[in-house]
């Protein structure tokens, strides 16, 4: 068996993905996410130019090896755009195996170690009332875990407040309860840690005393505090019991979680913006992290992420794999398997995408109970409805920066 025909497909039904398409001369068809949010063309390029020649006339058993001679081929390691294209193929050629073997891809990487995989959804507010609305609403929905982001006084838009596009003017151009935002230049939003430091901590107080000590609750710092504000802040919350705080400050400086890990024992996931085992190697080995928070999209796919959970294990650290809307649905079912399969499974992210995307991607995996399956379809057990997909064309769109009150750039 060959790999007779390579596609890129890109398509932007309620935000902007795009799919590795692998055919094999006798007929099976995998597929890769190689999304990467804002700057999904430059992927794009990477694979058309550079990748589908490579690949065309390859046998698409040798995962291994195809793998290792994308990445130690091209001399130029790492980073996201590289390892997103990597991560494409390696998901499409786990596909074509599974469907090959009349198996679904967890069977494939040693069977199911779960009933099913534990996943949080996103509840978020500008004011207390609404988070509490949405709280209640995610319960609705089946979630039994919840991240918890808030907005602060004084700062008009801030990440992860799902409302705050439409106040602001700009719904149309907002997309699938995400920040991105469709248009020529990216939004500024303002930002505040001190006033951040101040207001949080209630927030939780509030969240405990309305829903209950079980409900599990996650909070995202998205890297933007320093050392000492993180440790701050972890041990500010330590009283209302976080499944995790994440990203709390920039990861680049793995040294800084070591300060974190001395002032508290709130539970810390880092590495949503990780690219390989490299950049998780130390953090890991020195038990800085509780959760590994990588992306099968953005770590260069199925292969090297479960090697590097495996690592993990051995720490006794779990994964808790990256899932909002820019990881497409090929991308969130590869994480479905591979959380079945792996022994350390955490907890798995879960924003739920749109209709029109749904329609694009037809997938094949269950969410009952606050619990996700992938399914017992050969493969990934996702489809892609190419003519559907073609009703939907690329749309530019950015995500936001930030700045403080002085003008100042800051982590976004």
């Amino acid at each position: 068996m060959r790999i007779d025909k390579a596609e890129v497909i890109v398509t932007s039904p309620d935000r902007n993905f795009v799919t590795l398409r692998l055919t094999t001369d006798e007929g099976h068809v995998g597929l890769g996410d190689a999304t990467l949010n804002g700057r999904e063309l430059a992927v794009v390029a990477y694979l058309k130019e550079h990748v589908v020649p490579l690949l065309l006339g390859r046998d698409p058993a040798a995962i291994e090896d195809t793998w290792q001679y994308l990445y130690r081929g091209a001399y130029w390691r790492r980073g996201p755009v590289t390892m997103a294209a990597i991560a494409a193929v390696d998901m499409a050629l786990w596909d074509i195996k599974g469907k090959a073997a009349g198996m679904p891809v967890y069977q494939l990487l040693g069977g199911a170690s779960r009933r099913g995989l534990l996943a949080y959804g996103h509840a978020s507010g500008k004011t207390t009332d609404e988070l509490f609305d949405s709280v209640r609403s995610h319960l609705e929905q089946g979630y039994r875990a919840i991240r918890i982001q808030t907005g602060v006084p004084g700062l008009k838009a801030i990440y992860g407040i799902a409302s705050q596009g439409a106040d602001a003017g700009d719904a149309d151009v907002r997309y699938d309860h995400e920040p991105a935002r469709r248009g020529a230049l990216p939004m500024e939003e303002d930002w505040d840690t001190r006033a951040y430091l101040r207001h949080l901590p209630g927030v939780f107080e509030a969240v405990r005393n309305e829903f209950g000590p079980e409900l599990p609750l996650l909070h995202d710092g998205h890297h933007r505090m320093t050392p000492i504000q993180a440790a701050k802040l972890g041990k500010d919350l330590e009283p209302y019991d976080l499944f995790w705080l994440e990203d709390c400050t920039p990861a680049e400086n793995q040294e800084a979680l070591r300060l974190v890990r001395q002032h508290t024992t709130t539970p810390l996931a880092i590495g949503e913006i990780f690219n390989t085992v490299w950049d998780f190697k130390d953090i890991i080995r020195e038990q800085l992290i509780d959760y590994v928070r990588g992306a099968v999209t953005h770590m260069g796919g199925i292969t090297p992420l479960k090697k590097t959970l495996d690592y993990a294990a051995m720490y006794q650290i779990k994964s808790g794999m990256h899932g909002p809307t820019d990881i497409s649905p090929v991308g969130m079912a590869a994480a479905m398997h591979l959380g079945l399969a792996i022994h350390n499974f955490g907890i798995q992210e879960y924003m739920q995408h749109g209709t029109r995307t749904n329609e694009v991607f037809q997938q094949s995996f269950t969410w009952a109970d606050g619990m996700l399956h992938p399914g017992d379809e050969p493969g990934l057990g996702v489809t892609l409805d190419v003519d559907e997909a073609g009703k939907y064309p690329y749309a530019q769109a950015y995500l936001p920066y930030n700045r403080l009150h002085d003008g100042t750039m800051h982590d976004w």
